[in-house]
């Protein structure tokens, strides 16, 4: 290509030395001679700048290095259209390393790949050019409802622009654009059901306001935005907000979530079930556990958390737990057994929204339950505990005392001896005099009786 150009290359999709950019500028920068062009690269690392030169600003990136001036003729405009097709698509020889078997684990399951090299080189993402006066493109594609636009450079305001043509649209996928959501969506997107905005760095609460109104918004992912702070404005504590009215998942990974605050806003969604929050300050170290635990508490009407689903005995085990981790704290703030002598402050309610809902469900912690514990001294973990087999008249109640630590499998290995009974046999399950009728099964051998928040006093019922 010469150095002669005419401005309509503004706009147009180039090729330098393998690396892909796209015209933003053409002309002159002074005090250099001669024609330059200014181009945005698809990979920010191959830039210098932000289109910018000694105070002079010639064009604008979204990466603040994502631009560099060129010689026109060092650009390369493209090729012929099967030219294209057969470099990006034709079948290559393998090369040897990509013959090589490799091993990659999905959940729990190893998986031989061979070739997948050759594979992720074809892949490739397509920049958009949208014409600055294109026309409104009403109804275009009226049966679609499915689209992927990760990685195109589009913008907010070109989606719903464009989304006018999409009237039957149930998921859109906008991953890795430089996104920034800038207006409402107005008479578009009304039936969309999921909406993946991942990786778009520039999002933010205030713009997920925007969107918070969209009617059938299903499954929202919001993975590598950088978020750390939400705040329904139009919902108290333990009150539910008007926004997001069904939104059922949301995907929050990877981001900088480090404060309960942000669980506690969660609760306020009325349809939320299933969350995912791997990967963030608050999910990660020694304490994830109880981070999980502490996450289930909050949110009274999570299913599923990083795609596991939350066992009914798992939700009481935690809330259990919240409510004692947390007893002292209450009964310092003005919490009381008594309910006429029962408040707490506001800000203990306002650190802690669901502490009362869990007392009313559970009962109010009592004195002995708020001692400090001394973990490590064997008898401070025993707990005092009824064994008794509801479904055999002629066996006797009788009282053990058990570690807490103690699993489920070795409890059964102490009672198959104490009652002649084989292991594989013995069904367990025990109930609380603090919520007498109810059972709670003891239904994961590889569990503790700690993990089911079996406490002393409480009666262990065998059957088989």
């Amino acid at each position: 290509m010469n150095d002669t150009l005419t401005s309509d290359v503004v706009g147009r999709r180039v090729s330098v030395n393998g690396e892909c950019a796209t015209v933003r500028f053409h002309g002159t920068v002074p005090p250099v001679a001669g024609l330059w062009l200014g181009v945005e690269w698809d990979n920010p690392a191959r830039g210098k700048h932000d289109g910018s030169h000694e105070g002079t600003v010639y064009f604008k990136c979204s990466h603040p290095t994502g631009g560099s001036f060129i010689r026109p003729h060092k650009a390369n405009f493209g090729v012929d259209f099967l030219t294209a097709l057969r470099a990006r698509y034709e079948d290559e020889p393998e090369e040897e390393e990509d013959a090589k078997k490799q091993i990659v684990t999905i959940g729990n399951i190893p998986v031989e790949t061979i070739g997948f090299g050759s594979v992720i080189r074809k892949q490739s993402d397509n920049k958009l050019r949208f014409p600055p006066a294109s026309p409104t493109p009403t109804g275009s594609f009226s049966a679609l409802k499915v689209l992927v636009l990760n990685s195109t450079g589009v913008t907010w305001a070109e989606v719903l622009h464009c989304a006018q043509g999409w009237p039957a649209l149930e998921e859109l996928y906008l991953k890795s654009n430089g996104i920034s959501i800038s207006e409402r969506p107005a008479d578009v997107l009304q039936l969309l059901r999921v909406l993946d905005l991942s990786s778009n760095q520039s999002i933010d609460e205030n713009q997920l306001f925007l969107i918070a109104y969209l009617p059938r918004l299903e499954r929202l992912i919001l993975s590598d935005v950088g978020i750390s702070s939400l705040h329904f404005p139009d919902a108290g504590a333990g009150s539910k907000t008007a926004m997001f009215p069904a939104l059922q998942s949301l995907v929050v990974d990877d981001n900088r979530i480090s404060q309960w605050s942000f669980i506690d806003e969660l609760d306020k969604l009325r349809s939320l079930h299933s969350l995912s929050c791997l990967r963030n300050p608050l999910t990660v170290g020694s304490a994830a556990r109880t981070s999980l635990q502490f996450i289930i508490a909050k949110i009274g009407q999570l299913r599923t958390l990083n795609r596991c689903e939350v066992r009914p005995e798992e939700r009481r085990g935690a809330e259990l737990d919240y409510r004692k981790a947390f007893g002292k704290e209450w009964k310092a703030a003005g919490g009381h057994q008594d309910p006429g002598q029962d408040r707490p402050s506001a800000a203990f309610l306002a650190a802690h929204p669901r502490y009362q809902a869990l007392c009313r469900k559970y009962g109010a912690p009592e004195d002995g339950e708020l001692k400090t514990q001394q973990p490590f001294l064997l008898k401070n973990q025993l707990l005092t505990l009824k064994i008794s087999c509801p479904d055999r008249p002629d066996h006797s109640t009788l009282e053990r005392q058990l570690p807490d630590s103690m699993t489920v499998q070795k409890v059964k290995g102490l009672l198959s001896r104490l009652l002649k009974v084989p292991v594989s046999d013995l069904l367990l399950a025990y109930e609380s005099p603090k919520m007498p009728g109810r059972e709670i099964e003891l239904e994961n051998d590889q569990q503790s009786l700690q993990f089911y928040s079996v406490e002393s006093g409480d009666c262990l019922l065998v059957r088989w």
